[in-house]
């Protein structure tokens, strides 16, 4: 049994077990994510969505989060004394597919999963994000979410100061 699903803007046929390197999806390791938009299966029949099949899911486990192999940008004019060099790293999520099948069982479990840890989460984040090396976009966000009103004018360092307080 195969699948095709789509995502990050491509599509990827997939089989029990697979592991494959997708565009960077938002998801911690270990998470099992669950892909709904699937173009077809194959279960002995071929079945074809419009554009997705309807009940149909893929289950997957995210195993890593990394950067693909960097490569080099290199610019040149002839005459004119133009180079230029720049890099670039692709970020990517490693996924092994674990499950073919019913789109309603995965999406229940990622459902209560999510609420459980939705409140902790969101703590975590107020306690352990709030430094310096932040961006001062971050920091304002944060005060934001505690209640903390702070001008936009307002140094990293007073900000800092307001959410510590």
């Amino acid at each position: 049994m195969y699948a095709i699903i789509k995502t990050g803007g491509k599509q990827y046929r997939v089989q029990n077990d697979d592991v494959l390197k997708i565009e960077k999806i938002e998801a911690n390791v270990g998470d099992v994510i669950t892909f709904d938009e699937v173009l077809a299966y194959n279960d002995g029949k071929l079945v074809v969505g419009t554009p997705f099949v309807e009940g149909f899911a893929v289950t997957a486990e995210v195993l890593e989060q990394g950067k693909h192999d960097k490569v080099i940008i290199y610019k040149y004019k002839a005459k004119k004394d133009y180079r230029k060099k720049n890099g670039h790293r692709q970020p990517y999520t490693m996924v092994k597919i674990t499950g073919l099948g019913d789109a309603k069982k995965p999406a229940a479990k990622k459902a209560a999963k999510t609420e459980e840890a939705a409140p902790a989460v969101a703590e975590a984040k107020a306690e352990v994000k709030a430094n310096l090396s932040m961006k001062k976009d971050e920091l304002l966000a944060i005060a934001a979410e505690m209640g903390i009103e702070v001008s936009s004018k307002a140094t990293k360092a007073e900000i800092l100061a307001a959410i510590e307080a």
